[in-house]
């Protein structure tokens, strides 16, 4: 059983940055596909980046260009590195472990997710 922890969420005014991390123990971190998903309230829960375990990366259209995803395997640790915020980025923001190696859009495709991490831009 893997346990994810996300961190790094807060408050920042339109056009600001923000990296998220999330750190994985108790799993084999480096052979899994990793996602960032978000949910903003009354909305379902939505894929927006992630890396597969050899490090091919793949994004939402609405952050492609904004958002990058990366993962330093030694530290068992995936970032989001967040760009250009805009208000309708604001959400909370989830990680989670997939089932093999390759990256998802499906929710149901991720067996193990963090508790999330509020990301609020104002305008």
């Amino acid at each position: 059983q893997v346990q994810l922890v996300e961190s790094g969420g807060g408050l920042v005014q339109a056009g600001g940055s923000l990296r998220l991390a999330c750190v994985a123990s108790g799993g084999l971190f480096s052979k899994y596909g990793m996602g960032w998903f978000r949910q903003a309230p009354g909305k379902e829960r939505e894929f927006i980046g992630g890396i597969a375990s050899g490090g091919a990366t793949s994004y939402d259209d609405s952050v492609k260009g904004r958002f990058i995803v990366s993962r330093d395997n030694a530290k068992n640790t995936m970032y989001l590195q967040m760009n250009s915020l805009k208000p309708e980025d604001t959400a909370a923001y989830f990680c989670a472990r997939a089932r093999e190696a390759l990256v998802y859009w499906s929710p149901a495709a991720y067996t193990d997710w963090g508790q999330g991490t509020q990301v609020t831009v104002s305008s």
